[in-house]
């Protein structure tokens, strides 16, 4: 199938598992997409268990692994998520909140992968530094799953800033972890470094801080343009090629790309609109980027449901990847506990925000990106199919039920 077959294909799924949901499930609609993606993959697959010979599922098959995710999520939509997302995230807001955000995007990324990683290698014999990898990809909240489940869930705005701001920085701190991981673990990976521990810091400073320091610039030259235009629909333009055009440099430079959109996102969505935009031009630019957004959210979530014809299962498999849920779980725990513990004496926090956020920080489809670039072995069966369990565990049951546990911990005494 051509690109634009694809394309097209996925879009009439979306709209037409978005209406079923509409009407039957009433689910959030990212999520009720994800379960009928998942309800209409499982279908085809039993119904080829009854009917042999029949094809259907082979022939999906095909069409899935024929649609590479990892290229199509990390070099394609994500720039565009991450954006939308940042637009709407105040910087007066998380000015407020960086102490807590930056120690989660990075000590709590860390903390995370050492505790998953080193479980994972216990639970399944894996090597440590393959079982670390895995630790980094399974680590990062993901900014789309949990900025949509943010929008109903009526936090407090302290608490919500948090959250967003966290999700949003920490999958380029998780990448950055997962490409240094990636060429230890893997030195014919592509991402192997004569002097390891030289490379992994030299990595670091390239990808995090150059991705940063190219958003912040491209999204003030891209303001300083848009001050001097009063035209909505070129103004819309403008951010749109900033998103396009600044990811694909970002990528080009090798400096991370996710970080690139975030900084600019973050700079246009509050400089931009304040002192750069006509109320009209604000409107639109909103108005535009939120329907982006929910329609790739919409494509992600269907592709994220049929991913499951690119996943092994096996009853072993399956018993290792619920255990594996718990251990995902106990690592985001760490990775929030400790850094709140850290800026507890010096500030005060909303009630139940460990409990909150450990449950609110949902794994995405970059996780499942992210475990299928990496290099074929024989563990990537294995993390693959851990890591979709996962995801579809978080986004279903995680972002269902944590709009009610902030509800409830949130009339609470602050226990943690």
């Amino acid at each position: 199938m051509t690109l634009l077959q694809i394309t097209s294909l996925l879009i009439v799924l979306a709209g037409a598992f978005g209406a079923i949901n509409y009407f039957f499930l009433r689910l959030p609609s990212s999520i009720g997409i994800l379960v009928v993606s998942l309800l209409a993959s499982f279908g085809l697959l039993g119904l080829d268990q009854v009917v042999p010979g029949l094809g259907i599922a082979d022939t999906v098959r095909g069409i899935v692994t024929g649609i590479d995710f990892s290229d199509a999520l990390l070099e394609g939509m994500l720039g565009l998520l991450l954006f939308a997302g940042a637009l709407h995230v105040k910087l007066s807001d998380l000015r407020a909140e960086w102490r807590a955000v930056m120690l989660m995007a990075t000590l709590g990324v860390a903390l995370s992968t050492v505790v998953i990683g080193v479980g994972f290698s216990w639970l399944t014999g894996m090597p440590l530094l393959v079982a670390l990898v895995f630790g980094a990809l399974i680590s990062p909240t993901d900014p789309v799953a949990v900025l949509g489940v943010l929008r109903a869930a009526n936090l407090p705005r302290a608490l919500e800033t948090k959250i967003a701001g966290e999700s949003l920085f920490n999958d380029g701190v998780g990448y950055v972890v997962f490409l240094v991981l990636v060429g230890l673990a893997f030195p014919g990976g592509g991402h192997a470094a004569d002097d390891p521990l030289m490379g992994a810091l030299t990595l670091f400073v390239q990808e995090a801080l150059g991705g940063a320091a190219l958003g912040l610039v491209l999204g003030w030259l891209t303001f300083r343009v848009m001050r001097r235009i009063d035209d909505y629909a070129l103004e819309v333009l403008l951010t749109l090629g900033l998103a396009f055009g600044g990811y694909e440099l970002a990528v080009y430079l090798h400096v991370s790309a996710p970080i690139m959109a975030v900084c600019a996102g973050l700079l246009i969505g509050d400089v931009g609109t304040a002192r750069g935009m006509s109320e009209e031009t604000r409107r639109y630019v909103d108005a535009f980027w939120t329907l982006v957004d929910e329609i790739l959210n919409a494509v992600l979530f269907l592709l994220i449901g049929f991913e499951v014809f690119a996943i092994t299962f096996s009853g072993d498999l399956f018993l290792t990847a619920m255990a594996t849920i718990i251990l995902a779980l106990l690592g985001r725990l760490v990775a929030v506990a400790v850094p709140i513990s850290i800026l507890r004496p010096f500030r005060q926090f909303d009630a139940g925000v460990t409990r909150i956020m450990t449950w609110g920080g949902l794994k995405g489809g970059i996780s499942v990106a992210l475990a299928l670039s990496m290099p074929d072995s024989d563990w990537k069966p294995l993390i693959l199919t851990c890591t979709y369990i996962v995801v579809v565990f978080s986004i279903v049951v995680q972002g269902l039920t944590v709009a009610r546990l902030a509800k409830r911990v949130g009339r609470a005494p602050d226990l943690m």
